[in-house]
């Protein structure tokens, strides 16, 4: 009966929107019998259906794709089902849940299941590469080893205070906040990583106003966002300058973005990094500079030498042999395949070098007199060497038993199709890799000839019309 009431209300709402839109294409969103309901005409011109997406914040539903007729899984993912799908107009819906106040815009929060937020919001991924703190208005949050003290300035005539975010599973009770002579304070125990919160002042959900970074976790809700860092950027001296910047490989060498903050004796920055080795440079007033206290260097392309932080634990290349070359450098995709920067040393079995990785698959080569060579041992000497650190996800593919050989090829290596060769076990070919939560895309290449995963129903269209399998991975 109630699938039957459904069926009813999507063509009574069908029906009116088509009979009072006779001069303007359908666009709507509504809200009937604890659902949300949106119809969209396919006759839609960008401009307008921008204007639409824009205006309810619908980013994260690929709008423009299921007028376009590719129907992705992002939208069943984020709990929405296609109700009508003709050549003139779709109707899709999704279950708002039990609360009365469907205004507020923080019960989208509390409508979003914790297993979205786990996959859209992890505490630590590969993905994010580095973040820092901006604010206005006051200094940023104390840290002292793991605790970190939130602060809301002002709204001293609160009765009530709450600490809320993705460090907590957004439980609106369970952190309160102490009443200061200067606004509200909260201390929370954090690892380092990235964290989303609100403050809720008497009920009311608010970002933090004073907190110059904000997301859109792609249920129409902003949260402020909190990097917890785990690296201190310090420059002594140089108190006559204006403005220092700090710049590395983690922000693509932006030399005007990390500006750091003046100090009795000098100037500083703390700075969240991921797993890795990272390469950094300060802009002392438009002038470049390596880090004066810091020893640890390499090369860079200027003849001049990049400071080096290391976070993690080293990994030792290697390539057996070539006793009798001058030069040897490591290149790869954790270094944006630099060819002057990574050089090898010589040992009496051929020539090593430790680098510090995070979690990750990478590929890489080596530059031997300017020769540019796989390691020896690899079954395709032409393609580029990998190497997993800490897998957590084996692709499977069943059959295809007479196949020479089948690569795997995803957004997890850059869509290589010739550098994962997956290994024949029983009847299934197999090779595990490390993916981050989220989503991810990914292909077969066998024998040469590309295809998605046979035994895998979620898919979605590409830019070349031959389509992408997609796999999920949650945050354990």
């Amino acid at each position: 009966m109630k699938k039957m009431a459904h069926i009813i209300w999507c063509v009574l709402f069908l029906t009116i929107l088509i009979n009072t839109s006779a001069q303007e294409r359908v666009k709507a969103y509504t809200i009937k019998d604890g659902r949300m309901f949106i119809a969209l005409s396919k006759q839609l011109t960008d401009a307008s259906l921008d204007s639409f997406i824009t205006q309810y914040d619908l980013n994260d539903l690929a709008l423009k794709q299921f007028i376009k007729g590719i129907y992705l899984d992002s939208l069943n993912k984020l709990g929405w089902q296609l109700d009508i799908n003709n050549s003139e107009i779709f109707i899709i819906s999704k279950k708002l849940g039990s609360f009365d106040d469907l205004r507020n815009p923080a019960n989208k929060i509390m409508l979003a299941d914790k297993k979205y937020f786990a996959e859209g919001f992890p505490v630590v991924s590969n993905r994010v590469v580095y973040g820092y703190n901006r604010y206005r208005n006051k200094l940023p949050f104390a840290t002292n080893g793991s605790l970190v003290t939130f602060f809301l300035r002002n709204n001293k005539n609160a009765n009530r205070v709450m600490l809320s975010g993705s460090f907590n599973d957004w439980e609106p009770d369970a952190l309160a906040m102490k009443k200061t002579d200067t606004g509200w304070i909260a201390t929370v125990k954090l690892e380092p990583g990235k964290y989303w919160y609100k403050f809720i002042v008497d009920g009311n959900w608010t970002v933090d106003t004073d907190n110059r970074i904000s997301e859109n976790d792609g249920l129409g809700n902003m949260n402020s966002v909190f990097y917890k860092p785990n690296t201190f950027f310090k420059l002594q001296s140089f108190s006559n300058a204006k403005r220092v910047y700090l710049a590395g490989s983690f922000n693509n060498w932006e030399a005007r973005e990390l500006l750091m903050t003046k100090t009795a004796t000098g100037w500083e920055l703390p700075l969240y990094l991921a797993d890795g080795t990272h390469t950094y440079r300060f802009v002392v007033d438009g002038n470049w500079m390596a880090d004066p206290g810091n020893r640890e260097t390499l090369p860079n392309e200027f003849n001049d030498v990049n400071s080096v932080v290391r976070i993690g634990k080293p990994f030792l290349f290697y390539l057996k042999g070539y006793a009798d070359a001058k030069q040897v450098v490591l290149s790869g995709s954790f270094n944006g395949w630099r060819k002057d920067e990574l050089y090898m040393k010589k040992t009496a079995a051929g020539w090593e070098l430790p680098y510090t990785l995070g979690p990750g698959n990478y590929q890489y080569r080596f530059i031997v007199d300017a020769k540019w060579v796989s390691q020896p041992e690899a079954i395709n000497r032409d393609a580029n060497s990998y190497f997993i650190i800490q897998p957590n996800y084996t692709f499977r593919l069943k059959g295809f038993d007479k196949a020479k050989n089948i690569f795997l090829a995803g957004d997890f290596n850059d869509w290589s199709p010739d550098t994962f060769l997956m290994q024949r076990e029983g009847d299934e070919w197999v090779f595990p890799v490390h993916l981050s939560p989220g989503k991810h895309l990914y292909k077969f290449v066998v024998d040469g000839k590309w295809m998605l995963d046979p035994g895998n129903k979620l898919w979605e269209q590409n830019e070349n019309n031959t389509g992408n399998s997609v796999l999920w991975i949650e945050k354990k």
